[in-house]
């Protein structure tokens, strides 16, 4: 089975996709951080986060698994990272890596923002996790000062907002849910409570296959 969990930053996709794959011993793959390593990789090399043939170069180097996460889940790398993800070139390079994934034996789980729309369309269970703005923004501001970074609320919300608003429009891949996509709004639920809900639509997926 594979199962498509869809949402923009900090609405809680990730913790629940890794929830669920833990729950169904099924491998997780969090696309998003693909594109934070890209961006990372621009970086390091002193490369304009524009410039699209260095990103699609670094994209085609990239492994699924050779992720820093203390590195590539900062504030500042997720801006970086919306701006890589636009790149219709670089999503193309990405495409077959991530369904490869998806394809493996028994299903996967995938988190990201076009995986039910794009990546992995027939998924048998697609869920896209949504929140205000403002609860995203404090989930993230508290997410950083529990690894002990600076959190200002205001520029965090903007960041947000910003990309949103980016993510939203792109030609390429664009966040929004899959037509047959059930919606989970996390505004006012915990982890647990979001939890119980997901696993809810995974059990009423499974009874129907």
């Amino acid at each position: 089975m594979i199962i498509a969990i869809d949402g923009p930053a900090a609405s809680g996709k990730g913790t629940i996709a890794r929830r669920i794959a833990e729950r169904y011993n099924l491998p997780h793959l969090d696309t998003g951080l693909i594109y934070r390593a890209v961006a990372a990789a621009l970086i390091a090399e002193d490369h304009d986060l524009y410039d699209e043939a260095a990103a699609v170069s670094a994209a085609r180097g990239l492994g699924l698994t050779d992720f820093d996460d203390a590195t590539l889940r900062t504030r500042h790398m997720g801006e970086a990272a919306s701006v890589v993800a636009a790149m219709p070139r670089v999503r193309a390079a990405l495409i077959e890596a991530q369904r490869a994934f998806a394809a493996r034996p028994g299903g996967a789980v995938l988190d990201g923002r076009d995986i039910g729309t794009v990546i992995c369309p027939d998924a048998e269970v697609k869920i896209f996790v949504t929140a205000s703005p403002s609860a995203r923004a404090q989930r993230r501001a508290l997410e950083l000062v529990q690894r002990g970074e600076k959190a200002d609320y205001k520029a965090i919300l903007a960041d947000i907002i910003r990309r949103d608003a980016r993510d939203s429009t792109r030609d390429a891949a664009p966040l929004r849910p899959a037509p047959d996509a059930i919606q989970l709004d996390t505004t006012h639920l915990g982890i647990d409570a979001a939890l119980a809900e997901a696993i809810r639509i995974v059990e009423a997926a499974r009874i129907k296959v």
